[in-house]
């Protein structure tokens, strides 16, 4: 049944249905922001529903594309409405689709103006997002990739803090500008093949002087989109300014964009290219896992230092990812869709106080144990996983990264190694600084615990991280069999290329 249907198609404009019914809605009564908040919260959660049909569906055993759509926009043009998901894509699905409702309730009561717009903006914010990792075909790749920075932006600069629309125009102007190189980079690739078919170029042979200069104008855009060191500066303020749900989606989805490019195209298209930049991108991604490590024990701003150890960690990523083997890219992989669920929970958490408290200063906490246990109980999970404690989804995949990186370069895998002692230093003292001590604070005393909403969100990232900690083997059977070919694809062509 899910061969016939459009299931890739229906999961990914589903969400525009929705935003066409919180249009037609009404907008006179009193209710009518409550009507659109169980719309975008119904729809979200349908959309959810349905893209574990493709989860149930996916055959385990290969690494080709599945579930595909494709014809022709233009005929004869080579450019096509391609859809289709493999291991690499279908994590990715899953967690937008499974991020976006928690988004929404996490953001119930705290978005109290125009919430019609905000609830339309998080529908084609998931459009965008489902769309881009579902694309085969690069022009619609790139029209989904840059399609995600209008609702981001808008959700920045519309319902963020103080300095709101400065986060949002750098968050906008940074991304933008090395997406344009991309888009270059895809109207050569387009002149020089015919096609923008993304599984034909796969397999398409650039000549070593071409792959060079793409892959510089492909990683001009997804370096800023993971981010890595110096072009991570546009994170931290926009984390800091974006709603609490902005910022569950934009460390949960949007920073794995740029992760999720090297491996589509880079690795793939340009594996000279990559081999020969790996050292390069060893030596920055190194780099941001110890400088924002330690900017981020700087910081009394709690969301500013959890913004910066995103940056850390997806350091690790970027490593993973070039180390070019199996268990560096699976590890990478792992460590993103983690990374997604850890980091939109650590978010959240951060709101939970702020949203009480109306202040993300370190200092102003202290004794939240003795206030709010359960809260105590999340947060500390949550503090844990980021740091990679044993059990949770956050080791597995640093475990990877580290043993990818030891068979490419011991040394890098020193350095990166460093990366899990100065987490687990910012982390702990974040957690103690806010959690223990005494309660002497009034406004701290006065803190409610958690509500039915909060730990509705909380516990299913929760169960997750935990699962995939004890039993990482649901994730890892997705990604093994495109990996391995991935794997196997770049060592014998980066072997050929050394024989020449």
């Amino acid at each position: 049944m899910l061969s016939t249907w459009p299931i890739l198609s229906i999961v990914t404009f589903l969400p525009l249905l929705g935003v066409l019914f919180i249009l037609i809605a009404s907008r006179d009564n009193k209710s009518s922001e409550h009507n659109c908040k169980m719309l975008a919260m119904w729809v979200s959660s349908f959309t959810f529903l349905l893209s574990l049909l493709l989860y149930y569906g996916f055959d385990l055993n290969t690494s080709g594309y599945q579930f595909e759509e494709h014809f022709d926009w233009i005929a004869g043009s080579g450019i096509s409405y391609h859809l289709g998901v493999d291991g690499i894509s279908m994590p990715f699905i899953l967690l937008s689709t499974f991020l976006t409702p928690l988004s929404i309730l996490a953001s119930w009561h705290s978005i109290k103006h125009r919430v019609r717009e905000f609830m339309i903006a998080f529908l084609v914010l998931e459009t965008m997002m489902v769309g881009m990792f579902a694309s085969l075909d690069m022009m619609m790749f790139y029209l989904f990739f840059e399609g995600v920075l209008i609702p981001m932006f808008l959700i920045i600069g519309i319902w963020g803090g103080q300095r709101r629309v400065y986060a949002a125009f750098k968050f906008f102007l940074y991304t933008l500008f090395g997406s344009v190189l991309m888009l270059v980079c895809i109207l050569f690739i387009y002149l020089e093949v015919g096609t923008t078919d993304i599984p034909t170029l796969s397999k398409f042979s650039f000549m070593p002087e071409y792959q060079f200069w793409l892959f510089i104008g492909f990683f001009a855009s997804f370096a800023v989109k993971v981010p890595m060191w110096p072009v991570h500066t546009w994170l931290p303020d926009a984390h800091v300014e974006a709603p609490t749900a902005g910022s569950m989606i934009l460390a949960g989805v949007l920073l794995k964009m740029g992760g999720y490019g090297f491996i589509r195209f880079s690795l793939p298209m340009f594996p000279d290219a990559s081999a020969y930049f790996a050292p390069f991108i060893f030596a920055l991604s190194i780099i941001a896992i110890i400088y924002t490590s330690l900017v981020a024990l700087a910081q009394t701003d709690m969301k500013k230092l959890i913004a910066y150890s995103s940056v850390a960690h997806m350091g690790f990523v970027t490593i993973g990812i070039f180390t070019l083997n199996e268990q560096g890219i699976s590890g990478a992989m792992f460590q993103m869709i983690s990374h997604g669920l850890i980091s939109a929970a650590l978010f959240f958490c951060v709101g939970i106080v702020y949203d009480r408290l109306h202040t993300r200063d370190i200092d102003a906490y202290g004794g939240v144990a003795d206030i709010m246990p359960n809260y105590a109980v999340f947060f500390m999970i949550m503090m844990l996983a980021s740091v990679g404690l044993p059990g949770t989804s956050g080791f597995v995949g640093e475990i990877l990264v580290l043993i990818g990186a030891y068979k490419s370069s011991s040394l890098v895998a020193c350095f990166a190694a460093t990366g899990l002692v100065l987490g687990a230093t910012y982390m702990l003292w974040l957690y103690r600084r806010v959690v223990f001590g005494r309660a002497e604070k009034g406004e701290v005393i006065r803190m409610p615990e958690l509500n039915n909403r909060e730990i509705s969100i909380l516990t299913p990232l929760t169960i997750f991280i935990l699962w995939f900690g004890v039993y990482p083997a649901p994730l890892l059977d997705i990604l093994n069999p495109v990996v391995t070919s991935l794997s196997e694809t770049l060592a014998s062509t980066i072997a050929i290329a050394s024989l020449k």
